[in-house]
C-alpha cells in the first residue's frame, strides 16, 4: 500500500512537470510564432521601401531636392510674401455673444446638476 501511495505521488508530480513543460514550450512557440509574423511584415515594409525607391517618382524628387535638377520645359516660379490681408482673409472671428467660460470642471458640473444654485 505504502509503494502504491508513492508510485502515486511520483506519477502525479511527473505529470505536473510534463504539463508545465508543455505550456512554457506553448508559450515560447506562441511567442516566437508572433515574432516570425512580425519580422515578415517588417520584411515586407522594407521591400516596399526598396521598391519605392527605385521607382521613376522617388528618383525625379531626389533630383530635384539635392541636385537642383528639372525636367524639360519647367520654368521656377518665385512668389511674393503673402499680404497681411490675405494672411487674415479666412480668420475665424470671435463673435462677442460668445462668453468664454473660466469656471473649472466641478463648477460646470454643479451648475449642470443644480442650475438655480
Amino acid at each position: 500500500m505504502f509503494l502504491a501511495i508513492i508510485l502515486c505521488l511520483v506519477w502525479t508530480y511527473q505529470s505536473i512537470m510534463a504539463m508545465s513543460r508543455n505550456w512554457s514550450l506553448s508559450e515560447r512557440l506562441t511567442a516566437e510564432r508572433k515574432e516570425l509574423e512580425l519580422l515578415s511584415v517588417e520584411n515586407e515594409a522594407a521591400e516596399l521601401e526598396n521598391e519605392y525607391y527605385r521607382s521613376n517618382e522617388y528618383q525625379e524628387l531626389i533630383a530635384r531636392k539635392y541636385l537642383d535638377k528639372q525636367l524639360a520645359g519647367e520654368k521656377m516660379v518665385v512668389l511674393p510674401e503673402n499680404s497681411v490681408e490675405a494672411k487674415n482673409k479666412h480668420r475665424q472671428v470671435e463673435k462677442p455673444d460668445e462668453v468664454k467660460s473660466d469656471y473649472s470642471n466641478m463648477e460646470k458640473w454643479l451648475n449642470f446638476l443644480f442650475p438655480n444654485y
